[in-house]
């Protein structure tokens, strides 16, 4: 495997506590120094990154790849090229794939298939329930053996509070993370934004923040009473940063992100009836953004994640209750990331940490971080490059973006996967 030295560029990375000029060595697939060249190396390559950024490459938590199953939608080829495009290295894959990933074949089959697209690092999370229906519990133990990285009833309900504490226990005694989006079924009632100003004015069914809340709350109580590591998915409103931060100060072991989206967007910005603004969790009201923003920097949030589903046209056409939700997200992320700190809302530090060996740490990995002998996973870029949201640049088969047409600062120029540029 060729040698690879990037050269010059202003190295950040945050698990190691490193922010300066240098350069950094691989070989073999593997980080061998950062700053300091090794004895003996030879370069095959050298990439200048002179007035770039050089940092580990992202780890996203939440993404739909719609295959297997619903590749009229997308698939692994179209979005791992976006991902790489985005300085993204590892993808951890949400279980409502079509068949669920309830069974060993069918995290083998999404192995087989990121093997085939050459992109490797497409982690599956395996279902909670069998076929995500809430109610028999899956071969947690089996699942894990197979590779997959955690558990989760991706935005299903489970049927009740005892199949969930069954669950988590099952998942504590075999140490598996278990990924939680917290939404009470009922509650959201098949809602399609807030309940506040836009629900009222335009008559749309609307989820309360107490929907996300409620279950928040029950899944802690769960998680002191099991012991089970859980990590909470997406979160939107601002009562769910004030539970999560007391939940920590007491010690329990959860940790949580949220999606790129909601850092930006409320309710006062969708577009009436423009079905690109329908997601799930909503977009809820200022003060909820600010909260997020706040949890984000303060540490309460360990990480973002892009939470993308791309959609076809058929999907998103229709009255907006009527429409799938979901963003495609992948190659706004690091330029939304960018935004916040050009916006004083946290640090460059802090943000490519919510990126890259925080998500790491949670998921128990040996990455995220530019650590000699750790994979090479490495993502360079120009924070001053700007580009435009369009079909020009733009590689995700879905174009489901409230984004679209936006110019952003920050581009990906170089993006390496165990040692080789993808």
């Amino acid at each position: 495997m060729a040698c690879i030295l990037i050269k010059d560029g202003r190295i950040i990375d945050p698990a190691n506590k490193i922010d300066r000029i240098g350069s950094v060595y691989i070989a073999d697939g593997k980080i061998a120094s950062v700053t300091n060249e090794p004895a003996g190396f030879k370069a095959d390559r050298v990439i200048d990154a002179r007035n770039q950024i050089v940092c580990p490459g992202f780890i996203d938590l939440s993404t739909r790849l719609r295959e297997p199953g619903q590749s009229r939608k997308a698939t692994f080829a179209s979005e791992t090229a976006a991902a790489a495009a985005a300085g993204i290295t590892t993808l951890c894959l949400q279980p409502d794939t079509i068949p669920v990933i309830d069974a060993r074949a069918v995290a083998e089959l999404i192995k087989d298939q990121a093997e085939k697209c050459g992109y490797r690092q497409i982690l599956p999370i395996a279902a909670l329930t069998q076929k995500l229906e809430g109610t028999e519990l899956s071969a947690m133990l089996a699942l894990k053996d197979a590779g997959c990285v955690a558990v989760s009833n991706a935005n299903q309900p489970v049927k009740n509070l005892l199949v969930l504490r069954r669950a988590m226990e099952y998942a504590a005694s075999h140490d598996l993370l278990f990924i939680y989006r917290p939404n009470d079924y009922w509650l959201a009632n098949n809602g399609c934004v807030h309940e506040g100003a836009v629900s009222t004015r335009y008559g749309l069914p609307s989820i309360p923040d107490a929907a996300e809340t409620i279950a928040l709350a029950q899944c802690l109580e769960l998680a002191e009473l099991t012991g089970c590591r859980v990590h909470f998915g997406q979160l939107s409103s601002r009562r769910s940063v004030i539970k999560l931060h007391q939940a920590k100060k007491y010690g329990l072991a959860v940790s949580a992100d949220v999606a790129i989206h909601q850092l930006h967007l409320t309710e006062d910005d969708i577009i009436p009836f423009d079905s690109a603004y329908h997601v799930q969790p909503p977009f809820r009201a200022k003060h909820d953004k600010a909260s997020l923003r706040e949890g984000l920097a303060g540490g309460t949030i360990d990480c973002i994640c892009s939470d993308h589903q791309p959609h076809d046209l058929d999907a998103k056409l229709g009255a907006f209750p009527e429409t799938e939700p979901g963003v495609s997200a992948l190659e706004t992320l690091l330029p939304l990331m960018l935004r916040l700190v050009a916006q004083e809302a946290i640090t460059l530090e802090q943000g490519i940490a919510a990126l890259t060996h925080k998500p790491a740490q949670i998921l128990r990995l040996e990455r995220g971080a530019l650590t000699a002998g750790y994979s090479a996973d490495v993502c360079i870029f120009d924070p001053e490059q700007e580009w435009k949201v369009n079909a020009d640049n733009w590689l995700s088969q879905g174009i489901n973006t409230p984004f679209w047409g936006v110019t952003f600062k920050g581009k990906v120029t170089h993006t390496l996967q165990t040692g080789v540029v993808i």
